[in-house]
């Protein structure tokens, strides 16, 4: 009698290979989500070098600093606008003349980041975050 030879996987392979990938999965996603957790912190890091930049030039054109991002013409970008809420806050009573400049996660950030939290840069370099020393 002349056998016949088997094509396709059997329902086990099948089970099995299903269950490799959905430990792939299991490990890869959260690797994957704390990416973008930090691509959009950075995102937002350099934007607020780019905010402390514009208020030192707005000051020497101005003697002021400017009292919100407005004044500065520029806009919070496409990649900030939906993770953070940016603020810059002049202290003209201080002296010598301070601003800081704030960046507080939102919606899904907020979620996801907590290790960092709120993000803040002041007029002298100073970085900090409300969670950990670790986000700059």
């Amino acid at each position: 009698m002349k056998q016949r030879k088997q094509c396709g996987f059997t329902l086990i392979e099948l089970m099995i290979t299903v269950a490799i990938v959905g430990i792939l999965a299991s490990i890869a996603y959260p690797s994957y989500v704390n990416y973008i957790v930090r691509a959009n912190r950075s995102a937002a890091q350099s934007f607020m070098y780019a905010v402390a930049n514009k208020q030192e030039q707005y000051m020497l054109n101005a003697r002021t600093y400017a009292a919100d991002i407005a004044a500065l013409n520029i806009s919070v970008p496409s990649e900030v606008a939906p993770n953070y809420t940016v603020t810059t806050a002049p202290n003209m009573s201080a002296t010598p003349p301070t601003f800081t400049v704030t960046a507080v996660p939102i919606g899904a950030q907020l979620a996801r980041d907590t290790q960092c939290g709120t993000l803040t840069l002041d007029s002298t370099g100073a970085k900090t975050a409300t969670s950990s020393t670790g986000c700059w």
